[in-house]
């Protein structure tokens, strides 16, 4: 929708369904975080979904499956309203193969001087492009799961240090949080209890099991949101971080909160 002032043509803000990224430590639940979505239907590149009841494609073992079954959503009539890709960091070695196919050789390495990476950005592009039609033609929520490792971050105005990122390329990292509205880490809540131990202090972590989904940058883990949400949110396996984001987001506010009618 635009609007004409003075002979400019200005776009109203139009509000679209979030594109979310959700990366975190092995055995959280980011694939329950998915099935509690929106009317959610899985595109899975590793198999993990035997315990969760829902809607899911037939495991993609290829980079052209995995676009097969979006252009599926595409061009078919259904009533999904979110797609999760479970996951994006067993995507990647698809993308890579994609790659080693077209130049015609066997590894993504022996494509010299880094270039195979890019010619795997120019797919991940592709991906992308893909999933923004579904968000802007089919109303559809976005949500890639992906599993989280520890890096050395250099950061320029400290000391180096070890964060949480997302267990991909760090170019392809980059342009998927680019992308997104939305990137989460999740992690188990840990408390450092201090202890004396003769004349010497030690430290150690406690655990409770008590989740929780960090949605802004720290120290400890990249993340961000485009929306005013929590900066912690507990992730309890009943779904009801979701009442939290919907409240955020306009867009499911003015859809029932992002619930089924």
């Amino acid at each position: 929708m635009t609007n004409t002032t003075k002979g400019l043509s200005l776009q109203t803000k139009i509000n679209k369904p979030p594109r979310i990224i959700l990366y975190g430590v092995h055995g959280l639940g980011k694939s329950t975080f998915g099935s509690l979505a929106p009317k959610p239907v899985f595109i899975q590149t590793e198999d993990g979904l035997d315990t969760i009841d829902c809607p899911a494609f037939p495991l993609a073992k290829t980079y052209g499956e995995v676009m097969q079954y979006i252009e599926e959503l595409a061009t078919q009539d259904h009533d999904f309203k979110t797609v999760v890709i479970d996951s994006v960091d067993w995507l990647e070695p698809l993308i890579w193969q994609q790659v080693c196919d077209e130049q015609n050789v066997k590894s993504i390495n022996d494509i010299g001087y880094g270039r195979g990476f890019g010619f795997a950005l120019d797919i991940w592009a592709q991906y992308i492009d893909a999933l923004n039609y579904l968000r802007n033609e089919k109303d559809m929520m976005i949500i890639q799961l992906a599993h989280s490792h520890v890096k050395r971050y250099e950061n320029p105005e400290t000391d180096a240090y070890d964060r949480y990122e997302m267990k991909l390329h760090v170019k392809a990292a980059g342009k998927l949080m680019e992308h997104s509205d939305i990137v989460m880490f999740g992690n188990y809540y840990t408390a450092v209890k201090k202890e004396k131990d003769g004349m010497k202090e030690r430290k150690r972590a406690i655990g409770s099991g008590e989740r929780i989904l960090y949605t802004s940058e720290r120290p400890s883990a990249t993340a961000k949101n485009r929306y005013n949400l929590p900066s912690e949110i507990p992730f309890d396996m009943e779904g009801q971080y979701w009442d939290t984001i919907a409240d955020c987001i306009p867009y499911y506010k003015q859809s029932n909160n992002g619930k089924d009618e």
